[in-house]
Order: C-alpha cells, then structure tokens, then sequence
C-alpha cells in the first residue's frame, strides 16, 4: 500500500533563511493546505503485496498521470524539483513520487551507490505498478512514467514489465538486460542521454546508441537524444544539485540542452497522454 500526501503547501516555494520561512508561513492559506491534505490523503494497495510505501503527489485531479522515479539519492529535493515542474507543464499533470528507498536518502555519493546496490528491482517495479494503479483509480485515464539516473532504468523496464503505461520518458540510465529486455518493450520510450556521461555500461553514449536499436527492434515508437558537451544528470539544475554535480566533477551547466530535453519531453507526454 501506498500512503501519499502534498508535495508542497507552498507549491515549491522554499525558505532559504528564517525571514524568508516566516513570510512564507504567513502568507499561507490555512484552510487551503487543510483542503490539500484531505484531498491527497489516500491509502493504495499494491498487487499482491502487503508492504506500506510512502508517495508524495502534486497536480491536477483528474490530468493525464505521470509517475517520476528517483535517481540514486532517493526522494530528495531534485525529484520533488522534477515532479512540481511536470505537474505545471501543458494543460497540467497529476505527478506522483514513489518513495522506493522507504524514507532513506543518500546524503554523498557512497552513500547513495549503498542504497542503489540495496535496492530490490523487483519489488521496486510492484511499486511503480501499484502507484500506475493507483492513478488510474484516482481519475487519470492515462499515465506516464519518467525517471532520472536510477529511474531512468526503472522507467525503461517499466515499459516492458509494468502494465498499463501509456507513455515512458527515461533520463541517463538503462536496466541491466537480466531485469528488462528493451527488444520487448510495449510502451512508446523517449530517452536522454549526456555525451560526455561515463557512467560506463549505464548511461554512457555506447549504452544510448544499443537502445536506441533495441528500440527500434520493439516495434514502438521510439526516440533516443544524446545532449552534446553534457554529462550525467544534467537535468538537475537546483543550486544544491548544481553544486552536488561540482563535488562529482561535473561542471558543464547547459541551460538550452535542459530546456530542449524538458520540450520533447512535453512533446511526448502530451503525444501518448492526452485524452
């Protein structure tokens, strides 16, 4: 089951500073956040399982559903970054954050990797089927799913292996072909990828190029884009995230590749979700 509850009362306003926090909570509209919280307390059970999973949900009732899939790090600041702005895009999504890591986030590198190597696949794909689900009960008649780094390989076995996905967006990673196939795959995948990614045997250019042909071999329809001069998660733009990239060597800001990718994106979400 699946306990979900608001992103964000102040719809991805942050305080950076106590005087900046007070404002923010002053200017709240109390009986609009408890609206909020009625509105998205829902309780979802996953097939065949009896495990309890938190999921944080932003949008529109009743707009085309898209789950988002966290990378590495788990469901921090990035994602739920990822998920306020989809929620905003076209005529409005409803988004929903699967929390695979049960409340666990990777605060460095190290510490991300031990959570990613721990993470059971498997059951991380009941998970992605039970939030597809639950969408689609909630009044989304179709739904999408995108993910970034570890999500970017979940969303791609999740157009192979999850049931009822209209639409998948995959950012910098692939699975291993032990857990999906993408020769199989039964829901149109658009996938990015960074040039200068080394991320070998992941998310690198020799990785993106042998999908981009499994793809083809699916039969669905497809596109694979690999950004010039970028590398891994280049989507990731927060100054936090910008300067987590820093510690990791990655130093190659590219705000027109971003907002490139964030338009085929669009493009192929309202291509396979509209009504």
């Amino acid at each position: 089951m699946i306990f979900s509850y608001p992103l964000s009362l102040y719809r991805g306003k942050v305080g950076l500073d106590a005087a900046e926090a007070q404002h923010l909570m002053e200017g709240l509209d109390w009986q609009g956040a408890l609206k909020d919280i009625q509105a998205s307390v829902n309780w979802l059970k996953a097939d065949g399982s009896q495990k309890i999973f938190d999921a944080y949900v932003v949008g529109k009732e009743n707009a085309p559903g898209i789950v988002v899939l966290q990378e590495w790090w788990g469901v921090d600041f990035e994602i739920k970054n990822h998920a306020l702005k989809i929620s905003q895009f076209d005529s409005g999504y409803k988004a929903l954050i699967p929390d695979l890591y049960r409340g666990k986030v990777g605060l460095d590198a190290a510490e991300a990797q031990h959570l990613m190597e721990g993470l059971d696949w498997q059951g991380a794909l009941k998970d992605i089927q039970a939030s597809v689900n639950w969408l689609k009960a909630d009044g989304s008649q179709k739904v999408g799913v995108t993910g970034y780094c570890m999500g970017g390989a979940l969303a791609i076995a999740s157009s192979v292996l999850v049931i009822g996905v209209d639409a998948v967006v995959a950012f910098y990673g692939v699975p291993p072909s032990e857990l999906a196939d993408p020769t199989l795959a039964k829901s149109p995948v658009q996938a990015h990828f960074g040039e200068l990614d080394n991320a070998a045997g992941f998310s690198d250019v020799k990785v993106a190029k042998a999908l981009e042909q499994k793809l083809k071999a699916s039969g669905v329809p497809s596109e694979v884009y690999v950004y010039p001069g970028n590398a891994h998660a280049f989507m990731n733009q927060s100054p936090e995230g910008v300067e987590r990239r820093k510690i990791m060597g990655m130093d190659d800001g590219d705000d027109a590749a971003v907002e490139l990718a964030w338009s085929r994106f669009c493009s192929w979400m309202s291509r396979f979700l509209s009504p």
